[in-house]
């Protein structure tokens, strides 16, 4: 255990949680920034989610909110008080993701693994001491690329990280390690990549703390969102397995189909599933021409994207006129070996959404009959992040633990 002053279990408490107790100086940024860094210390020896670890930075950034606090500077109340964040590793302190977590009073405590060199596939996480390992299964990639974003967060030694998701980066790791993985809306900030695909997002235990990262991400100067609860009618939602091309292993189709009839059920009448017929143009070779490893694509391959974009407007057009929402599982199939996917395309049922802008969201759905965790994601309207959290605070309150 890494207890926080008063007796608390550091791993317990929420973002929002810690935020509160630091601005109401039951808890100083300071102490709270050491827990963390005495958890990492004790767990990340195995887990290896931390590339780089920064100590003396993120003591003397709880020290400044300390002061701020004690001093009662105007504004001092900041969302995310003294929380310890874990910054993906391809963005660093200077990202503009970064900078304005930090300004609603994060702390950062160390950059996390990302797929190293060398292979073909973005599901892993690399580091100098070895690979990222997934803390629901040894055996298992946590997925990617915000590998060890998603470790730190479900192993408890930070409560919130960044990720950035330009085909299914925040949403598979989520999955793959039973947390909250959210994508928003394209366009919410600057995207990380020049096609408009790569987008910022949280990694998070509880559907408040991705609302509260979501609301300093957007760079409003208004205090915190309000927490977010289950929907006031249940959402119509439309399933499908396969979205009309991926080819969805049955037991992890059935694992996040259970998940979601769980949710229209009384106690949580969150959804409502609905008959709406999904069928979407494969997305791949699209992807591949707007941002593919080696895209320069000629003529011919741009007028396809931009056929099969349109075409993929058009369908989701038609899903939204009959469905608030559409439910699918995350990912094709159930997490692979450190030896990789194989032939499997784990970005399938994800990289569609940053083609079309939808802000889509990974929940944990429990596990397959052999164990291997499983996502639900859930895809919004444009700019209906609002609806996706709704159903996550409705999911976490009936959730059973991975």
């Amino acid at each position: 255990m890494s207890p926080a002053p008063g007796g608390c279990d550091y791993a317990a408490l929420s973002a929002c949680e810690i935020a509160a107790a630091v601005n109401a100086g039951r808890l100083s940024a300071r102490e709270v920034a050491a827990a963390a860094l005495a958890r990492i210390a004790r767990d990340d020896g195995e887990l290896r989610a931390f590339t780089e670890l920064w100590p003396r930075q993120a003591a003397q950034r709880a020290e400044l909110i300390d002061r701020r606090i004690r001093e009662g500077a105007v504004h001092a109340r900041l969302p995310l008080a003294g929380v310890p964040l874990a910054v993906k590793g391809t963005e660093g302190l200077d990202s503009l993701q970064t900078a304005r977590l930090v300004a609603a009073g994060c702390v950062p405590v160390g950059a996390t693994s990302t797929p190293g060199r060398g292979t073909h596939w973005q599901t892993w996480g690399t580091t100098a001491r070895g690979v990222t390992l997934n803390p629901l299964g040894r055996q298992w990639s946590p997925g990617g690329s915000s590998a060890g974003s998603a470790v730190a967060v479900a192993a408890g030694m930070v409560p919130l990280a960044t990720g950035s998701d330009g085909a299914g980066s925040v949403r598979i790791p989520a999955a793959w390690c039973g947390v909250i993985g959210l994508k928003p809306t394209n366009g919410l900030v600057p995207a990380r990549d020049r096609a408009g695909l790569n987008i910022a997002g949280p990694l998070a235990r509880h559907a408040r703390d991705a609302a509260a990262y979501l609301h300093a991400l957007a760079g409003t100067d208004a205090p915190g969102p309000p927490s977010p609860s289950a929907p006031a009618r249940p959402l119509r939602t439309a399933w499908s397995a396969t979205l009309g091309f991926a080819e969805t292993d049955p037991a992890v189709a059935a694992t996040a189909r259970a998940r979601l009839e769980a949710l229209s059920l009384p106690g949580a009448r969150a959804v409502e599933v609905v008959g709406v017929p999904v069928r979407l143009p494969d997305p791949a070779g699209c992807w591949q021409a707007l941002r593919g490893p080696n895209s320069a694509p000629g003529a011919a391959e741009r007028a396809g994207a931009v056929r099969t974009r349109a075409a993929l407007g058009v369908a989701l057009d038609r899903v939204f006129a009959g469905a608030d929402l559409l439910a699918t599982p995350t990912t094709p199939r159930a997490p692979h070996g450190h030896d990789g996917p194989g032939d499997a395309l784990s970005v399938a049922l994800t990289w569609a959404f940053n083609i079309s802008g939808h802000p889509a969201i990974s929940l944990p759905a429990g596990r397959t009959a052999a164990g291997e965790p499983v996502g639900l994601q859930l895809v919004a309207r444009h700019g209906r992040e609002a609806d996706l959290l709704a159903v996550a605070a409705a999911a976490e309150a009936a959730a059973a633990p991975l």
